[in-house]
């Protein structure tokens, strides 16, 4: 009785390094595709960050001149702290 040989095909070696190197490319290129969407979504989630942000220091900015408004300053200093305009014979002049 002659034992049956399991032995590969001609090329059969060259087959198999292809197909484990195509295999290798299809899951590396999935893993990429995910990996891509990831950074993606971190980055829209960044971007909405920002503008927020940039929203609230408007408001920031609108409050700030708001509140440091030249009429606004004038009248708590005229009611509050009951300051006025001197008048010219009242100013004097300090030498330096």
């Amino acid at each position: 009785m002659s034992r049956a040989r399991a032995t590969m095909p001609r090329g059969g070696l060259l087959m198999l390094i292809l197909f484990v190197g195509v295999l290798l490319s299809a899951i590396a290129v999935a893993y990429t595709a995910h990996w891509n969407r990831q950074l993606l979504n971190e980055l829209y989630a960044e971007l909405s960050v920002r503008d927020k942000t940039q929203a609230e220091w408007g408001r920031l900015i609108l409050e700030q001149s708001t509140w440091t408004a030249h009429s606004r300053i004038e009248a708590l200093a005229t009611g509050q702290l009951k300051m006025h305009i001197p008048a010219a014979a009242d100013v004097r002049l300090v030498a330096p």
